[in-house]
């Protein structure tokens, strides 16, 4: 394939992961506004795209006809419909798709022709270059264009390989990890201002917080309990507040969500709706 810059890339579904990956990938320029095709059946989505510069076509089968890899980005609900008007315009392309729950053989059965497929799961941090994105290692992209798909996402943020069977747990973790991290940076806000502090500073000083401890423990590889320990003085403030977070069964809580979330993804794959 040609250089990154000259890759023709469609995108069928531009909502917010798709727009987190056309925008992520164009400021790490990986790929070339001129070189990205979109198409989604909402008005909106089509009049954001335009207003990005990008080339918005006509139909689901016209992005695919005019793109060398194709990017499947559209909600669960809405695959057998898209795949339908692809029709056999999907022959012989790449396609990456990101449709939570929907696995690989449901994806090829219900297309018309023959592609070469790689399934992966992203989050929207992506947008500011922050994603996490595992990318399906059961997958039959050429090596050239398993390469372009790491450059683009490693572009964005982190990627790691597993097998599809792990894809499920991968969503109701990291997939769905960003609302809620964004309710625990309300949460901890809102504590702030209920305390005195002013809600603009109460805010940056939680998400800043939640950023900083991110990195420490990616960049240390730095168990969280030892951070949490770190943090936590003897009859000190912090192991108090560790104690009232335990009594409320937060880090249950968490797990209890990530497992429902997982579950979900689980059941839209097996029910493919």
């Amino acid at each position: 394939m040609a250089d990154s810059l000259s890759i023709r890339f469609g995108v069928i579904g531009f909502g917010n992961m798709g727009k987190a990956i056309v925008s992520g990938a164009m400021d790490a320029q990986i790929i070339g506004v001129h070189n990205v095709a979109i198409y989604d059946i909402a008005a909106a989505a089509r009049e954001s795209a335009v207003a990005q510069g990008l080339s918005v076509l006509s139909s689901d089968a016209e992005v695919c006809e005019h793109s060398d890899i194709i990017l499947l980005a559209v909600k669960p609900q809405q695959l057998n419909e898209a795949l339908e008007q692809c029709g056999t315009a999907l022959e012989d392309k790449a396609v990456m798709s990101i449709v939570a729950g929907v696995d690989s053989q449901h994806i090829r059965q219900l297309t018309q022709g023959n592609i070469r497929l790689l399934r992966l799961l992203p989050n929207t941090p992506a947008l500011v270059q922050e994603g996490a994105f595992v990318l399906s290692s059961d997958n039959d992209f050429t090596p050239t264009e398993y390469r372009w798909a790491e450059s683009l996402y490693d572009s964005l943020g982190l990627v790691e390989h597993l097998p599809e069977a792990q894809l499920d747990a991968v969503c109701g973790l990291s997939g769905g990890a960003p609302a809620y991290a964004a309710m625990f940076i309300e949460a901890l806000a809102d504590g702030g201002v209920q305390q005195g502090l002013p809600r603009d500073v109460s805010l940056r000083l939680a998400a800043q917080s939640c950023l900083g401890t991110a990195k420490l423990l990616l960049n240390t590889q730095m168990h969280p309990a030892s951070l949490k320990d770190m943090v936590s003085s003897p009859a000190g403030t912090t192991i108090e507040a560790c104690a009232v977070l335990e009594q409320g069964a937060f880090r249950g809580t968490v797990i209890s969500a990530v497992n429902a979330a997982s579950e979900r993804s689980a059941e839209i794959g097996g029910g493919h709706t």
